[in-house]
Formats: structure tokens, C-alpha cells, sequence
């Protein structure tokens, strides 16, 4: 990947966060991480990344809560969205889905790699 894609990494778990943000940057990426909802709106404001990369359960402002603020912001409102949460109920899917994500993630049954891979695919095939 020849110019720098920008990646918004909203996860509140350090480890996970810091572990994907090595990953990622080792491919070449840029990685901005928000550890909670209102952290990564303030990293929005300033940036407009090529993917977010959002968890679900976060503290101060959901995921959900976020997409929806997001949606209705028309500068945001297409942004393409992976979901990577611990929430794996066909209701939480659906919501993530109906609010636009692009790919819903859950954590315990998919490994960084093949995570790094989507990403991947989708910068690859999105070229904008």
C-alpha cells in the first residue's frame, strides 16, 4: 500500500488495542487509537480515516450510540465501519448492520491475522 491509510481504532482494552495497533502499523498503516466513544468523535473532528475499526461496549459513549451520531453527520455518514466487539447476539449483529457497518466482528471468534487480512482487502478494494 503505497500511500498511508488511516485507521480509527476505537477500543477500550489495552492490550487488544495496543496489540492491533502494532499489527496494523506494521502493514504500513497509520493508527489513530480512541480508548473510548468521546475520545474518537474529538480524533474525528481532525481526521477523516479510510476505516474505523470499533468496539462496542466502551465506556462514556457506546459504539452503537457512536454510529448513530455519525450517521446523521454528513460528513460521516458513508465512513465504513468493522465492528469488533464482544457482543455476538444476532440482535447486536443486526443493529451493527442496520447502522451500517461494513463487517461484524466478534473478538473470541476471530484472530488478529485474519482481522489484519480484512482490513486489508477492504483498503485494497476502497481505494477513494
Amino acid at each position: 500500500m503505497a500511500e498511508h491509510k488511516i485507521i480509527l481504532l476505537v477500543e477500550d482494552e489495552p492490550l487488544l488495542a495496543n496489540l492491533l495497533k502494532q499489527r496494523l502499523e506494521k502493514e504500513g498503516l497509520k493508527v489513530l487509537l480512541g480508548r473510548d466513544g468521546e475520545e474518537a468523535l474529538r480524533i474525528l473532528r481532525d481526521t477523516k480515516p479510510d476505516l474505523i475499526l470499533l468496539d462496542i461496549i466502551l465506556p462514556k459513549i457506546s459504539g452503537f450510540e457512536l454510529m448513530e451520531t455519525l450517521r446523521n453527520d454528513p460528513q460521516f455518514e458513508k465512513a465504513p465501519i468493522i465492528i469488533l466487539s464482544n457482543l455476538g447476539q444476532d440482535v447486536d449483529v443486526a443493529k451493527g448492520q442496520s447502522l451500517g457497518a461494513i463487517q461484524y466482528f466478534v473478538k473470541a471468534k476471530v484472530s488478529i491475522e485474519e482481522l489484519v487480512e480484512e482490513v486489508k482487502t477492504f483498503l485494497q478494494t476502497n481505494k477513494s
